[in-house]
């Protein structure tokens, strides 16, 4: 479910839950005796917290996708392995990674292309000056340095730099996967 929330909402939430003097994780981390933690304003603290709060926002929809993949095999296939004498890993390595490897090489794909956008909306709205040096990214740069600082030339040419590297990866990925023999999007 957090997947079709936007990182605005997920933010405030996430602030609320992790406040060093309301939040409800260092609710229970004073009750284990321990201090409470300022997750969004230590940088000790703030690439663990950015790191795991995007996996958590982003892997339901993962399962989606590879479990409608998975939904596509023919059972009839791991009927037949059984009756040859393959266990569940053998079906695994067999069937089961076969059928959902052109998902896994789309997913990839993907996942290359937008490898260099490192959550822009997501880092904008958790992080804050304390946490500068360990959380700024190329996006973010390029919008303090194009809207704050009124640089719009300097800051188009990164993003534009940026895009054209992105693309790049994504043309050599696919290059990649349809020499490995699976098919690509181009």
């Amino acid at each position: 479910m957090p997947h079709f929330f936007s990182w605005v909402i997920l933010s405030g939430f996430l602030i609320t839950v992790l406040s060093p003097s309301t939040g409800v994780v260092n609710y229970f981390i004073s009750m284990l005796g321990i201090k409470p933690i300022y997750f969004l304003g230590d940088p000790t603290f703030f690439r663990f917290t950015l790191v795991s709060t995007a996996i958590w926002k982003e892997i339901g929809w993962s399962a989606i996708i590879y479990l409608a993949a998975l939904a596509s095999t023919d059972p009839q296939l791991y009927e037949a392995s059984v009756i040859d004498g393959a266990g569940r890993w053998k079906q695994m390595l067999h069937i089961t990674l076969p059928a959902i490897l052109p998902v896994i090489a789309i997913m990839f794909i993907f996942r290359i292309g937008g490898i260099l956008d490192a959550g822009f909306d997501q880092v904008l709205n958790l992080y804050s000056p304390a946490t500068y040096q360990v959380a700024d990214i190329l996006d973010t740069y390029v919008y303090r340095l194009g809207l704050e600082q009124m640089q719009f030339g300097f800051a188009t040419a990164v993003g534009l730099f940026k895009n054209v590297i992105a693309f790049a990866l994504v043309l050599l990925t696919n290059y990649l996967i349809k020499k490995s023999g699976e098919e690509g999007l181009l």
